[in-house]
């Protein structure tokens, strides 16, 4: 059997010496608690899910150090996509000490929390993505609607470094908008570095009132534009929850890909992460 991985998850915990000051939104209160392996397992056992990428949460290597210690004790964390300044003349020496690590597999930068909508296109910055192509370590892409006209400027620039657009660019799913997302989305499916995560819908939907219904046409647009050989199924616990269960979010993108072959449905379930990620699974 094909291995199912979580491509998008998260850990915290609140006393470390983080800036988790982002959970003090009142709307965040029901995840404004620890969140580490052990709550996880569960959830993965309950899914039939083998194998989990974490993805950072802080501008800050230390998480990276804290994180991959956790996945020396829980072999179920298949990877690691962790931080580094790009913008620093320090990337490249960052990007060696971690990929020593074999379970250090992408970075990403919360570039949707920039106040520069421009940032991930800035020069020191684009330099910064050149140094991951050139030693192999893909990037997510953390973008707003607004930043997703970035995508195929990112990808042309390095077109030799893998790139995975998080959460879908997070359409406007509570409004069922599309006229601002996807002409830019299928623009980025047309560079073959850019996959999508099929991750994140939940809580761009009505958090109280969602159905599977509201995600459908999402998922079939980025099923039509990047092909399952592209895209992966991710969790995004624990920031779904605010939303729906983990169960809920595994099981709802499993009923809307049940129509497609079973090849298909293994690589969105797993096949694509662990390409992409290159994860260290044998």
């Amino acid at each position: 059997m094909p291995h199912v991985i979580d491509a998008h998850q998260h850990f915290w915990k609140l006393d470390l010496p983080f800036d988790y000051s982002w959970l003090d939104a009142p709307e965040l209160a029901p995840i404004c608690r620890d969140f580490l392996p052990e709550d996880l397992l569960p959830h993965l056992k309950n899914c039939g899910v083998d194998f989990t990428v974490f993805v950072q949460t802080q501008h800050d290597v230390e998480e990276n150090r804290w994180v991959l210690g956790l996945a020396e004790r829980y072999p179920f964390i298949a990877g690691v996509v962790g931080w580094v300044d790009l913008a620093s003349p320090q990337c490249e020496a960052q990007i060696e000490e971690f990929r020593q690590h074999p379970k250090f597999v992408g970075v990403r930068h919360i570039t949707q929390d920039e106040p520069d909508d421009d940032f991930i296109v800035r020069p020191e910055v684009l330099r910064g993505l050149k140094v991951l192509q050139k030693h192999g370590v893909p990037f997510d892409l953390l973008f707003y609607v607004k930043h997703l006209r970035h995508a195929v400027t990112v990808a042309r620039e390095v077109p030799e470094l893998p790139l995975v657009i998080d959460h879908l660019s997070k359409p406007r799913i509570r409004d069922h908008a599309f006229e601002d997302w996807e002409p830019h989305f299928r623009a980025a499916a047309r560079c073959p570095n850019v996959y999508c995560k099929l991750s994140g819908m939940v809580t761009e939907a009505d958090w109280k009132n969602w159905t599977p219904d509201d995600l459908k046409p999402y998922v079939e647009i980025a099923l039509e534009c990047f092909g399952p050989q592209r895209c992966m199924f991710g969790s995004d616990w624990p920031v779904c929850e605010l939303a729906a269960s983990y169960e809920q979010v595994f099981r709802t993108l499993d009923d809307l890909i049940s129509g497609l072959g079973p090849d298909e449905r293994a690589a969105i379930l797993g096949g694509t992460a662990q390409r992409f990620y290159r994860l260290p699974l044998d």
